[in-house]
């Protein structure tokens, strides 16, 4: 009796489920464990932490879909490397089997589990599943990892249109072991056992919600080309969160995009590939997670004050949109993406502050964190990483807000000091001789900034020339 055990990390569901469908398919009998990492949550600073509430509701619905099938969910909190290699032995498994992370930690954490296995003769089998293609499987003609997007996309879309099927991975739920036989393993789903306190994320958690929320952008998808970057119109997925926990897979949200012809359709799948390339950038070079892609800026010197940094957090810097944007980051959680855009090139390129510093606020916060992904945004807006755009690309902040905040919507909703303005004002309201109740004056002068920036970068560019 050949026995596994499935290790569900970012993949908090049951259907379309890689690693359980390996476990099914080669193994008599199966169980199911999530970890509660004591290295991911000691480091969490706020214990009414959203992602904390949205993995728990979410492990909630994965173990009534696994009593339904008469089994049901092993909790274990602790180290990974203990608690798996012990649970392996409690069940006398013969494999461990999980999806495929290349997060610097997950990287360390997955080796030393390999390393624990094997002393005890148990393998680590690890597979595809947040991604289409992972590390080594979209290459330049000369078997090279792309560094630049645009041609890693166009080998993405012909490998897709070459290869890619719409194989559901559905687990035969029979193999699963019976509750009896694993209830006393497992320390069970509560707050208290992990040191953190349930709230309510604007999101709803767990696989159902997930396909809901699929179900509901695929009713919008051929808009998303026109709707997508404006701040207050219901126009963009709102996936990005259930993508990071796994309640949906990539492979169902690809597929979704596919029965569309659209201009919408094909916008929002160049996102998801998006998504892949920094998962790609990563994977092939990790140095990436603490330094500059760009090696020309590695040793640049980002003069941003301390106070500003502040100020850009706290949604105070004059600027309504950058406030109005953070503003509803730190109640929510979760940005627009045009104004995560808009508001690390201002971090970088008005406040001079080293990118970095905005990429762990990011992260301490962010419903949806991917490291690749906020790492691979930040650079991209710093303009040190992987990005054919020169370093004076540097968003106007004014020009922004007019655009796509056309009305003042969202700043009025964020930024209510300055809720009485007229669409005019509301932008740059320093302009106008108007009552801003307590609302700051600019911290910076754009224009003055814009100078320094381009300046920093270019004598940074001279020197790196000059050493070569």
């Amino acid at each position: 009796m050949r026995r596994a055990l499935c290790w569900i990390r970012r993949d908090l569901r049951l259907s379309d489920h890689r690693a359980l469908f390996e476990a099914c398919s080669n193994y008599d009998e199966v169980a199911v464990v999530f970890v509660y990492d004591e290295n991911i949550l000691n480091a969490l600073t706020n214990q009414s932490d959203r992602r904390v509430t949205f993995i728990m509701q979410s492990l909630l619905e994965v173990d009534a879909g696994l009593r339904d099938a008469g089994s049901s969910l092993i909790v274990r909190h602790g180290d990974p490397v203990t608690e798996i290699h012990e649970l392996s032995t409690q069940l006398h498994v013969n494999a461990v089997v999980t999806a495929r992370d290349f997060e610097p930690y997950a990287l360390q954490r997955d080796g030393a589990v390999l390393d624990s296995l094997a002393k005890i003769g148990v393998e680590f089998v690890a597979v595809k599943d947040q991604v289409i293609f992972e590390k080594g499987e979209i290459l330049s003609k000369s078997d090279e990892p792309f560094r630049v997007f645009t041609p890693y996309s166009r080998c993405w879309l012909e490998k897709f249109e070459r290869q890619f099927d719409a194989m559901k991975f559905e687990s035969d739920l029979k193999k699963l072991i019976p509750s009896e036989r694993v209830m006393e393993f497992s320390g069970g789903l509560s707050y208290d056992q992990i040191g953190f306190i349930e709230c309510s994320p604007w999101i709803t958690a767990g696989e159902t919600a997930g396909k809901l929320a699929l179900q509901d952008f695929e009713q919008k998808i051929d808009a998303y080309k026109e709707s997508r970057d404006t701040p207050s119109a219901n126009g963009t997925s709102f996936l990005s969160t259930h993508l990071r926990f796994g309640t949906i897979s990539i492979r169902e949200a690809v597929r979704m995009a596919a029965r569309h012809d659209s201009e919408g359709a094909r916008k929002w799948l160049m996102e998801l590939v998006w998504r892949e390339f920094y998962q790609d950038i990563l994977a092939n070079h990790p140095r990436v997670a603490t330094t500059t892609f760009n090696p020309s800026y590695e040793k640049l010197v980002w003069p941003g004050l301390l106070d500003n940094f502040e100020a850009w957090k706290s949604g105070m810097t004059g600027f309504p949109i950058v406030d109005a944007a953070m503003r509803c980051f730190a109640e929510t959680g979760w940005m627009h993406n045009r104004l995560r855009m808009v508001v690390a090139s201002f971090l970088t390129k008005d406040l001079l502050v080293d990118y970095r510093k905005g990429e762990e606020y990011f992260a301490s916060l962010l419903m949806d964190f991917d490291f690749a992904s906020n790492n691979g945004g930040w650079q991209w807006a710093a303009s040190v990483g992987c990005d054919a755009q020169p370093y004076f690309r540097i968003f106007n902040p004014y020009l922004q807000s007019q655009k796509f905040d056309s009305e003042g919507t969202f700043i009025r909703r964020w930024v209510p000091e300055l809720a009485d303005l007229d669409s005019n004002e509301i932008h740059k309201p320093s302009q106008f001789e108007v009552e801003m109740r307590g609302y700051p004056m600019p911290i910076v002068d754009h224009d003055h900034q814009r100078k320094l920036a381009i300046a920093m970068f270019e004598q940074v560019r001279k020197s790196s020339c000059q050493m070569n």
